[in-house]
């Protein structure tokens, strides 16, 4: 693990309506981890502990259909954020996420998530509504995606 440099992160939606000092404290309570190609970060249905911001690299996002067929649901790049729910609900991981080329991930777990929301009340729930923007506009795409899917499916039955 080594120092995050949020430098290239700046504009992502994670970081929006904060100082720089603010993203600045943020890098001290993140940690940095190269991961190779082939891990798995997490498996769906674990339990959560951290998000993920993607710094370099690529990680796929899939779940479960049946016992053995899993479906790839989106493969994410530089900039991009997973697994950020966790950190406000503590709850079990929704899908998996595989590390397909290798990557350098930032993650802030839900202890230091915690800390900091005590220590730095406006600092945390800027972070909280951004967290809360983020997980919601992934709902609002999959929710379009569904709507997509369902109305090819009945235009092909006609």
């Amino acid at each position: 693990m080594s120092q995050v440099d949020f430098s290239k992160l700046l504009a992502s939606p994670l970081f929006t309506g904060l100082a720089r000092q603010e993203v600045e404290y943020l890098s001290s309570i993140f940690t940095s981890t190269q991961v190779s190609k082939g891990k798995t970060v997490f498996i769906e249905n674990m339990p959560g502990e951290s998000l993920y911001i993607i710094n370099q690299g690529a990680v796929q996002i899939s779940q479960m259909l049946a016992e053995v067929a899993e479906q790839t649901l989106i493969a994410l790049g530089p900039g991009d954020i997973f697994g950020e729910m966790v950190v406000i609900d503590g709850g079990s991981r929704l899908a998996t996420a595989r590390i397909i080329e290798d990557t350098i991930l930032y993650s802030l777990n839900r202890k230091s998530f915690n800390t900091l929301a005590s220590e730095k009340p406006r600092l945390g729930l800027q972070l909280t509504l951004n967290i809360v923007r983020i997980f919601s506009g992934k709902i609002r795409t999959a929710k379009k995606d569904y709507r997509t899917m369902l109305n090819d499916s009945l235009s092909h039955k006609s």
